[in-house]
């Protein structure tokens, strides 16, 4: 007679060790497309440029979640002065990109449309009378995001982020 605990204990390692291979393997898989590269979280540093020249060192995080041809972004950064949290939704469609965007902390949300090539995006994002141009570029386990806009106090902002 096999004993029930004996038995319990057997098919609930089975169990887990079936789902550990599960979650081994579907990062692979999870990870293929346009946005492969992007995928994780990533921690960083920058500055940020206002409209009188001057520069502030800023502190960021960014988390990206990748499915099939889509792109889901968080970007918080933060300096002494400024703060932004901004959410992208993005999906590839060859070369193309194009989604939406929201600042929480400014209440501001609006469209994105640009390339993809390899880790390199260059887009152009816009709001109801703002606009800006974004470029990021990820290599390996770095990516560096620059965003220009010439309608606002806020120029520019460059951060180089790692993971």
């Amino acid at each position: 007679m096999i004993n029930p605990r004996l038995l319990l204990r057997r098919l609930l390692g089975s169990a887990v060790l079936a789902a550990s291979m599960t979650l081994l393997a579907s990062p692979g898989q999870a990870q293929s497309g346009p946005f492969a590269s992007f995928a994780g979280a990533w921690t960083g540093t920058g500055q940020i440029m206002v409209a009188d020249g001057g520069k502030e060192r800023i502190r960021c995080r960014a988390t990206y979640k990748v499915a099939g041809a889509g792109l889901n972004q968080i970007l918080r950064c933060a300096s002494d002065s400024y703060r932004f949290d901004l959410t992208t939704n993005v999906t590839a469609s060859g070369n193309s990109v194009s989604g939406s965007w929201s600042e929480s902390s400014r209440n501001i949300n609006g469209t994105l449309g640009g390339r993809i090539n390899g880790g390199h995006i260059d887009a152009l994002v816009e709001a109801n009378g703002f606009a800006a141009s974004l470029s990021m570029n990820t290599n390996g386990n770095k990516q560096v995001i620059a965003i220009r806009s010439q309608n606002t106090d806020l120029r520019g902002v460059d951060v180089t982020l790692t993971r």
